[in-house]
């Protein structure tokens, strides 16, 4: 969840820290911090409570630089956002300094043992265990300390340490948390996510579970866990760096929306040119299955739904989504004639990572869907595919959504092809279908499309709900996260046909209800539930396509979308949504981009 950053070279290194942390913030932002080895040998240790820009500000005032450093953004999970709490964290002797992302589950057995030998605790998080323990083990060897320490930790983690003893060097380590290493010239780099490394360097190495590794301005040293070296490819980036910037745009969120038909040209395109990844994989991965099983999280689960459906539509195979949190703990009736799809914007969502590897245990053949190529779930999966939507700052996903149903939707058809159950004719129509969205998706970008007189008049609601059927109900509980997630109004999605089993009861006069109507032919279907709400005097704002006869039908207000086959209405459908919970949340006076309490990346279950 946190964000890491770590430099090494001839540069004052505070600088391109604080620049680092402003990439990560994304990660979390209750607090911040940064230590640096000054020319005497000492580390300069600052660090405040709330967002980096106080810590810029507590740097005004007190003169800190050196060649070699670390800093760290915190989601806080052991002890309140403080002062104290925040990262780094320091030995006694102050000689170390680390920073830590993950979370050390043994950590009171070992707080214990510490404080029953002596060692005073300053703070209340799991990761100052870890600092003692390094300066326990420390007999002139850095990464001998280190691994020494490594071995009494139960947990998760990616770490950075510093050592007054070594001042141009940084040790780091992983355990089911990302940590990239970005090589320059004469200067190194090191951080938990790309977006940090984009300014410096597109040349990453990753670091796999239980390797560490030593960082210098001169050299990138990566040990496994027997303490070897070993050698490692560098991977190189494609990403803009531009791309994780904001260049103009009043928020990440409302640039990556504007983005959403980039990214659904480019996931395309990879999908209809000559290096499409679907064809690098074993069709029998495809044929000799029985279901299909799709494990993911929070908005990537709501794009499984829509995978599930096209999926058991065009090709007939059951298909259960699962969020992936549950999965592993359910005992879940999956085996080696079952396909898991694993589905992850960042591909490091530790719950997802957790549900792949139960799926493999269990004979399954496994499949990641992730934005980030080599990420954490492309190598514990047997195959990946990529969504193509760049680098996504803002917490709530908008463009990585779109873009995984773009990628779902051309998996669906290959596993169609492959089985048969599609003919060539049917492709073409399909794919002509998917090639038309990005310009579609462009119109509904453009502009506000009255959106935000729409979110003036929904600020001060105290709940919403959500209606739609079958593909409507999926995207109505993404809209619902969207707009709860950032605007903090209570927000629910019901299935519209169960809206008078009990939801009805909720519904009063002047209960603004949002209802999905893109699947024409039941839409006479969801219409009854509109008049049920009506008939309580709710408000009722319904998202259509411009096909749709809506004349005389108890709705107050029509957000239209283009026209398009219903299948693929929720790459559009969305876009309205999630921009009516952006202006929303800004019509209330919220940052969209870094709700409370939210991190983009869960890399702790």
């Amino acid at each position: 969840m946190c964000g890491i950053i770590g430099y090494t070279g001839s540069q004052d290194s505070v600088p391109i820290l604080l620049r680092g942390l402003t990439a990560l913030e994304y990660r979390g932002y209750d607090s911040a911090g940064l230590a640096v080895l000054n020319e005497y040998g000492q580390i300069d240790l600052v660090k405040k409570k709330g967002r980096i820009a106080e810590l810029q500000k507590a740097l005004t005032d007190i003169c800190v630089s050196g060649h070699t450093g670390i800093a760290h953004t915190r989601w806080a999970t052991h002890g309140q956002p403080s002062d104290v709490n925040s990262h780094p964290h320091m030995d006694i002797s102050n000689r170390f300094a680390i920073v830590h992302n993950g979370i050390i589950e043994n950590y009171l057995m070992l707080k214990q043992a510490l404080m029953n030998e002596g060692v005073l605790f300053r703070s209340q998080t799991d990761t100052e265990v870890i600092v003692h323990l390094i300066a326990k083990f420390y007999m002139g060897d850095l990464k001998a300390a280190v691994r020494a320490a490594l071995k009494q930790l139960k947990g998760s983690f990616a770490l950075l340490v510093l050592c007054a003893d070594n001042p141009s060097s940084i040790v780091c380590a992983a355990k089911d948390n990302p940590l990239i290493i970005g090589e320059g010239e004469g200067e190194n780099f090191i951080a938990s996510d790309i977006p940090a490394l984009l300014e410096h360097t597109k040349k990453i190495y990753r670091l796999a579970d239980a390797e560490t590794a030593e960082v210098t301005p001169d050299g990138i040293e990566i040990f496994g866990a027997d303490g070897q070296r070993i050698q490692k490819a560098a991977q190189l980036v494609d990403w803009d760096v531009n791309a994780a910037k904001l260049e103009g745009n009043e928020s990440f969120m409302l640039k990556e929306i504007r983005e959403i038909p980039a990214a659904l040209a480019n996931t395309l395109a990879r999908y209809t040119g000559k290096s499409n990844p679907l064809l690098t994989i074993d069709k029998k991965a495809f044929q000799n299955i029985d279901k299909i099983v799709i494990v993911a999280c929070g908005t990537a689960y709501h794009a499984g739904l829509v995978g599930k459906y096209a999926i058991e539509k065009l090709v007939r195979l059951p298909v259960q989504v699962e969020i992936a949190s549950e999965f592993r703990y359910g005992n879940p009736i999956v085996d080696a004639r079952t396909l898991c799809v694993a589905i992850s914007q960042s591909g490091e969502t530790a719950d997802t990572i957790a549900a792949v590897k139960e799926a493999k245990a269990r004979g399954c053949v496994t499949l990641a869907v992730a934005n980030v190529v080599g990420s954490s779930i492309t190598y514990a999966a047997d195959y990946s595919i990529p969504t193509l939507a760049g680098p996504e700052i803002a917490v709530a996903s908008t463009k990585a959504y779109n873009s995984q149903l773009m990628a779902l939707y051309c998996l669906c058809a290959h596993i169609a092809k492959v089985r048969g159950t599609l003919d060539k004719t049917a492709l073409r129509a399909f794919y002509a279908g998917l090639k038309r969205l990005p310009a579609l998706a462009k119109k509904l970008t453009e502009g506000d499309g009255g959106l935000i007189k729409l979110a003036a008049s929904l600020k001060n609601e105290h709940s919403i709900f959500f209606l739609g059927r079958g593909l409507d109900y999926y995207v109505a509980m993404e809209s619902s996260l969207k707009l709860k997630e950032i605007s903090y109004i209570h927000c629910e999605a019901y299935a519209a046909g169960e809206l008078k089993h009990g939801t009805l009861a909720l519904v009063e006069e002047g209960t603004a209800v949002i209802v999905l109507l893109t699947e024409r032919a039941i839409a006479e279907k969801t219409l009854n539930a509109v008049s049920e709400v009506k008939a309580r005097r709710a408000r009722v704002i319904a998202v259509a396509p411009k096909a749709l006869d809506l004349t005389g039908a108890p709705i107050d207000k029509i957000v239209r979308i283009p026209d398009c086959p219903d299948l693929f209405a929720p790459v559009l459908s969305i876009i309205p949504c999630q921009k009516l919970a952006y202006y929303t949340a800004r019509a209330r006076g919220f940052d969209a981009d870094k709700p409370r309490n939210l991190a983009k990346s869960v890399t702790v279950e």
